[in-house]
């Protein structure tokens, strides 16, 4: 009931109190803004991180439990050493499925570096083969044996090269979000900082007559202090919702976009933009209550 009864007294605030806060000016311009500013830039670094994160996690999924056999041989010999390779993937512990992919399937692969017309028929390439794991996975250097003795021309690729790398890049995106959004955090807190301690320097000769009648530091920091987060939550829920806004306008996830056109937020996720307001306010709130002890220390 304490508890409640302290936020309520800090949200009603009191009159008396706040006439040492000017209520105009650069102040309450510079803190306004900083706040959406702020704001706006953390909900694109907040869906940079829980994209980046998706990402990841799904090329990890996608590619943890596939592999490509790869056949190159003379073309009156492609079908007999596909077939084998076939076989000897069939009768391989851990291997779920495995087929040959079709001219039109790897015309597609092809597509986006050569372009859709890519006469294929005319060109010596390899015959790709998809392998699909089971839960438990193959025995790698087993199968590569197995396949270097009955088919001389094949080539296994499990992906792991290649996969590592770009779940690391992904996760690296990831932390990188989150490490800009606390970025911000500190330098909203630094610039709300600046504008207590401008308005408090401001209003020297205000808190000096309040002082004279009794007034003590702790009830005209708490004014300040009042004044400053309300502001933050203000300015950083119109930064909030714009910023909500631009991202809800980009193109939605597709697979020929990738990763840029999967940058907004899903289901769930967009509650999250709630939490800013909130994480602008106490910034302001921590900001404001030390830029306000320490410059009424000085003013003593």
């Amino acid at each position: 009931m304490s508890a409640f009864r302290t936020v309520l007294d800090f949200a009603i605030g009191d009159a008396q109190a706040e006439r040492a806060v000017p209520p105009t000016g650069f102040t309450v311009r510079l803190t306004v803004f900083s706040a959406a500013a702020m704001a706006f830039l953390v909900v694109f670094a907040l869906a940079l991180s829980l994209a980046s994160g998706r990402l990841a996690g799904r090329w990890s999924e996608e590619l943890a439990r596939s592999a490509t056999v790869r056949i190159s041989a003379p073309a009156e010999q492609m079908a007999a050493q596909t077939e084998a390779a076939l076989n000897v993937l069939r009768t391989t512990e851990g291997v779920e499925s495995a087929r040959a992919l079709s001219l039109d399937e790897q015309r597609e692969l092809l597509a986006p570096w050569f372009g859709a017309g890519l006469p294929l028929e005319t060109l010596p390439l390899p015959q790709m083969i998809e392998v699909i794991e089971t839960n438990n996975g193959f025995d790698g250097d087993g199968l590569r044996l197995r396949l270097s003795g009955e088919v001389p021309g094949a080539v296994l690729d499990n992906h792991a090269r290649w996969r590592a790398p770009l779940v690391a890049a992904a996760s690296s995106l990831r932390l990188l979000g989150w490490l800009s959004i606390i970025i911000i955090a500190f330098a909203t807190g630094a610039m709300i900082t600046l504008a207590a301690n401008a308005a408090l320097a401001a209003n020297a000769q205000v808190i000096a007559v309040m002082r004279l009648v009794g007034a003590r530091d702790g009830y005209i920091a708490q004014a300040f202090v009042r004044r400053f987060t309300l502001r933050a939550l203000s300015g950083a829920g119109v930064g909030t919702v714009v910023g909500g806004i631009a991202l809800a306008l980009l193109p939605s996830a597709s697979e020929e976009g990738g990763f840029l056109t999967g940058l907004g937020l899903q289901g769930v996720q967009w509650l999250l933009l709630l939490l800013i307001p909130v994480l602008a306010g106490i910034v302001a709130f921590v900001s404001t209550r030390l830029a306000a002890k320490n410059t009424l220390r000085s003013l003593t």
